[in-house]
């Protein structure tokens, strides 16, 4: 069975606010796992949250992407060049400066970001329709005020940008 909320008077306290975030983060990563697990044989998380950044930012330089992803450029190469090979990325010569090689989604990469992203949307809003109104109105102001503290912009609905959902792995406000 699993443990009870921190009594009131520890509501405050920083420990008991991280105890309720690992566990959270515990929860999204298991949904995150799961709506990986129809390209899984193809895609790593990793490389998901490269074909994610792709897609929200459009083409992308490598040196660039690899600072977004917060890896090294030798790292997010052998990652791009995997994506490649499964047909979910390619790369083109920059029209802007013929030196620059530009990356980007192929079309089977777009639809399984938005696949992937689809299904975790479905299991998240199931999720979030188990709350009350009052524990969703809560929610979002406490997720509104930590992703803002931790300096990530807000996600937007599907309906508000041209592209997926990315759920988390898009540009970080600076």
């Amino acid at each position: 069975m699993g443990r009870k909320a921190a009594p009131a008077g520890r509501m405050d306290d920083v420990d008991a606010v991280t105890e309720a975030v690992l566990t959270a983060s515990r929860l999204l990563v298991a949904v995150s796992a799961r709506s990986l697990a129809e390209v899984e044989e193809r895609v790593t998380l990793p490389q998901f949250r490269m074909l994610v950044v792709l897609s929200s930012r459009g083409d992308t330089k490598l040196v660039t992407l690899a600072e977004l992803l917060g890896v090294a450029p030798s790292t997010a190469m052998r990652m791009i060049d995997r994506l490649i090979t499964a047909g979910l990325a390619d790369r083109q010569t920059n029209p802007g400066n013929r030196r620059e090689t530009l990356l980007r989604l192929t079309e089977e990469g777009r639809r399984t970001v938005e696949n992937v992203t689809a299904r975790r949307r479905e299991e998240i809003a199931s999720i979030v329709q188990r709350l009350s109104p009052q524990q969703r109105t809560a929610l979002i102001g406490a997720l509104t005020d930590f992703n803002s503290a931790g300096g990530e912009l807000p996600a937007l609905l599907p309906d508000e940008r041209p592209g997926p959902h990315p759920l988390g792995w898009g540009e970080t406000a600076g």
